[in-house]
């Protein structure tokens, strides 16, 4: 929308639905201007309304395969067997959280089960009881942050402890905090809740034994796998497979990528210049709506300096 608004020639490929992510979400009430809230359906579909009113082009389902990074046009091979040339690509691929495999779940999604722990979750469910899934430092934080505002909170873990997989530090202010209840051995079993998450059932692996709860605001927190195993290669990657744009590139990424500009990357800009990444799929990003919407308005300004040097 931002770069067809401002007279590029904007194409947007999409594999399944329009919106990714947020497309996904049950309500969406942090999203500025929507007090009362609306769904990711809704405000997706407005989106690509908007996009089509400036004269971007929308392909659904085709999917992007392939890419190959040229000097001034780069490639993106589709699944349908064609090929589009830009001047500069805009990578919004996303990532796929790792959910829970249970009866219900979608439609509990931003009304009780959520992938991340932010201030705004935190002052909403403050003095309820929670439970965060995972045994990570992305969990291990979440319950540390949450336990500030709210009664109880659950820290549930499949294995047998935190040693092998959170920070040690991390695991010492659990231990310390008293709101936090660790549950090893422990996994969801089901979710109970009409629209509203009401009520969440577990079981201990250990004795067998499951055990219902009242809570109503689940954090999972198991981690999430970027889409970018299409890219083969051909642009640097952090350590858990997102995209590295800016700042975060090292020399050698740059150098093993033959970086030809001689100036360094914009701030979203890949290790190939004109490539660009926003939204899950980057290393770094903000889990939000609002963050991701953002970050296409910068990558098109920059997209505009990129193409300066062909005019």
């Amino acid at each position: 929308m931002y770069g067809a608004s401002e007279g590029l020639s904007a194409l947007t490929v999409e594999s399944v639905a329009v919106g990714g992510q947020a497309g996904t979400s049950t309500r969406i009430e942090n999203y500025l201007g929507f007090p009362a809230g609306l769904s990711g359906a809704d405000l997706t579909a407005r989106a690509a309304l908007q996009a089509a009113k400036f004269g971007a082009q929308i392909s659904v389902p085709v999917q992007a395969v392939g890419l190959q990074p040229g000097a001034g046009v780069h490639l993106v091979h589709l699944s349908d067997g064609t090929q589009v040339g830009a001047r500069a690509v805009v990578i919004a691929t996303g990532a796929r959280y790792r959910r829970l495999d249970l009866d219900g779940l979608a439609a509990l999604e931003g009304t009780g089960v959520y992938y991340a722990a932010t201030p705004e979750e935190a002052s909403r469910h403050a003095g309820d009881a929670v439970a965060v899934v995972g045994g990570g430092n992305s969990a291990g934080q979440a319950a540390v942050f949450l336990a500030q505002t709210t009664r109880r909170v659950h820290l549930l873990v499949r294995g047998e402890g935190l040693a092998d997989t959170m920070s040690r530090y991390l695991i010492r202010r659990i231990e310390e905090n008293p709101v936090i209840r660790l549950r090893t051995r422990t996994e969801i079993v089901a979710l109970e809740g009409d629209r509203q998450l009401e009520r969440v059932a577990w079981r201990d692996a250990a004795t067998g034994v499951i055990e219902t709860h009242a809570v109503r605001h689940v954090f999972v927190m198991m981690g999430a796998v970027p889409n970018t195993r299409w890219l083969d290669g051909c642009l640097a990657l952090d350590d858990k497979g997102f995209l590295k744009t800016g700042p975060d590139l090292t020399a050698d990424d740059l150098t093993a990528a033959q970086w030809p500009a001689a100036r360094a990357p914009y701030l979203l800009e890949t290790s190939r210049p004109g490539i660009f990444a926003v939204g899950d799929v980057r290393g770094g990003n903000v889990k939000r709506v609002a963050s991701a919407v953002g970050e296409g308005s910068i990558a098109v300004a920059f997209v505009h300096q990129v193409l300066r040097q062909y005019h």
